[in-house]
C-alpha cells in the first residue's frame, strides 16, 4: 500500500460496516451518499484487495472487508479513548454516551443534570444508536444497552432487568370501562416495538391464544409507544423500569398485576480502552448511585 488511507474514508468504511447502507452511513458522518461511496471506491483502490461485493444495486462486505472495518473499529476506538484521556485536566474534555431512547426520554433526561452539577466542565453528548444493542461505535465512551449482555469487546455489567407489564392512559382507560380479565385488553389497540414478541408472551402467561394480540399498531421506536399510550392511543407493553416515573404520576396505570421478565436486561458497556478516562468512571459511578434498588 503505497500510503494509510484517509481518516475520513477509514470512518466511512466502518460507519458501512455497522449500518449496513450507504445511505445510514452517509447520514451518521452528516456527508451525502455520493461522497461515502467515493471515499469507498477510494479506500477499496488504495488497499488493493476487494472490501465489496456487488449485489445488484447494492454492495455487502467480503469476509476479508468485515475482519478488515472490525480492525479499523478498535483502531478508531483507540484514538478517541486516547486523545479523550490527554485532553485537558482532571474531570474536562468530552464524554459521549450511547443510550437507548426510551432510557434516554424518561430516565436520563430527567436526571443528567445532577452529572452536570458535580462535573461541569465534562462537555455531554448524548447520542441513541440504531439498534438497542449497539456497542460498536468507535466515537463512544460509554454505553447504556439493552440486550442480553452478549457484547463482545466491551466490558459489560448489569444495570437494570426489566419487567413489562401493559399500560394506558387513564382516559383510555375510562372509555374502555372496567378491564377485569385479561381477554379485556382486546377492546383496545395493541402497540408494538418493531415486533409482537414481548405481547405474545404476556398473552401466555394470561392464558390468552397468541394470535389475539399480534394486531394493532406497531412503531419503530419506544418512545412512539409510549407518545401513544400517553394520548390514549392504545395500550402499550410498557418497561416497568423507564415507565415509572409516568406510573407514578398517574399518566399511565397497570391495569393488571400480571408481568413479564423480559429476557433482555439494560446495561452498562464500555470500551476497555476508555475504562480508566477520568470522565468515564466519574459517569459510571455517578449511574450507579442513581439507579434505585427497585421500581416497584
Amino acid at each position: 500500500m503505497a500510503r494509510i488511507p484517509s481518516t475520513q474514508a477509514l470512518r466511512a468504511l466502518e460507519s458501512f460496516s455497522r449500518h449496513g447502507t450507504v445511505w445510514a452511513a452517509a447520514d451518521e458522518l452528516h456527508l451525502t451518499r455520493s461522497a461515502v461511496s467515493h471515499q469507498l471506491r477510494l479506500l477499496e483502490r488504495d488497499l488493493g484487495f476487494p472490501l465489496f461485493n456487488r449485489v445488484g444495486t447494492r454492495i455487502e462486505l467480503t469476509p476479508r472487508g468485515r475482519a478488515y472495518a472490525g480492525d479499523i473499529r478498535q483502531a478508531l476506538a483507540m484514538i478517541s479513548g486516547s486523545a479523550a484521556r490527554n485532553e485537558g485536566h482532571g474531570l474536562s474534555g468530552n464524554l459521549t454516551i450511547s443510550c437507548t431512547p426510551g432510557f434516554a426520554t424518561a430516565w436520563l433526561s430527567t436526571k443528567i443534570g445532577r452529572f452536570r452539577a458535580t462535573c461541569p466542565d465534562v462537555a455531554l453528548s448524548i447520542v441513541t444508536p440504531r439498534r438497542l444493542d449497539d456497542v460498536s461505535n468507535p466515537d463512544v465512551d460509554l454505553f447504556i444497552a439493552f440486550g442480553t449482555g452478549n457484547m463482545p469487546g466491551v466490558e459489560t455489567e448489569l444495570l437494570k432487568e426489566v419487567e413489562f407489564t401493559p399500560l394506558c392512559s387513564p382516559a383510555l382507560l375510562n372509555r374502555l370501562g372496567a378491564l377485569e380479565e385479561p381477554a379485556d385488553i382486546l377492546r383496545a389497540d395493541l402497540l408494538h416495538l418493531a415486533d409482537t414478541e414481548d405481547w405474545l408472551g404476556w398473552a401466555r402467561l394470561a392464558g390468552l391464544p397468541e394470535e389475539s394480540v399480534v394486531s394493532g399498531i406497531v412503531f419503530s421506536d419506544m418512545n412512539l409507544v409510549y407518545a401513544a399510550a400517553l394520548n390514549a392511543q392504545g395500550i402499550a407493553m410498557g418497561d416497568s423500569f423507564v415507565c415509572h416515573e409516568a406510573m407514578t404520576s398517574g399518566q399511565l396505570v397497570r391495569p393488571f398485576d400480571l408481568a413479564i421478565q423480559s429476557p433482555k436486561s439494560y446495561y452498562l458497556s464500555v470500551p476497555p480502552e476508555k475504562a480508566d478516562i477520568p470522565a468515564v468512571v466519574a459517569f459510571r459511578g455517578w449511574l450507579l448511585d442513581e439507579m434505585p434498588v427497585s421500581t416497584a
